[in-house]
């Protein structure tokens, strides 16, 4: 599948917007989620033979979960970050 079919919903083509918001949830959530369970892991199980295998259940798990979380929540972040700076939404 080319670029401009990747992002294609019920054939109509993809927000630009939304699907930044997408490809970011999914990077940001794998970058995160990545570095907190490496620490959470290595903190609960030390750096043992089970510490790999720990650590990748561990991961899968939480980004099944960060990552919806990442999009539904970013936006209103970012919204309560600009109410408490005083910016215009």
């Amino acid at each position: 599948m080319n670029a401009a079919g990747a992002a294609k919903i019920e054939g109509q083509a993809m927000n630009p917007q939304k699907k930044f918001h997408l490809v970011f949830s999914l990077i940001m959530g794998a970058m995160m989620i990545f570095v907190m369970t490496f620490v959470i892991t290595l903190v609960n199980v030390g750096y043992s033979d089970a510490f790999l295998r720990t650590w990748m259940k561990a991961f899968a798990i939480a980004y099944v979960v960060g990552v919806p979380v990442i999009f539904f929540l970013a936006p209103v972040a970012r919204k309560l970050t600009g109410s408490l700076l005083g910016m215009p939404q």
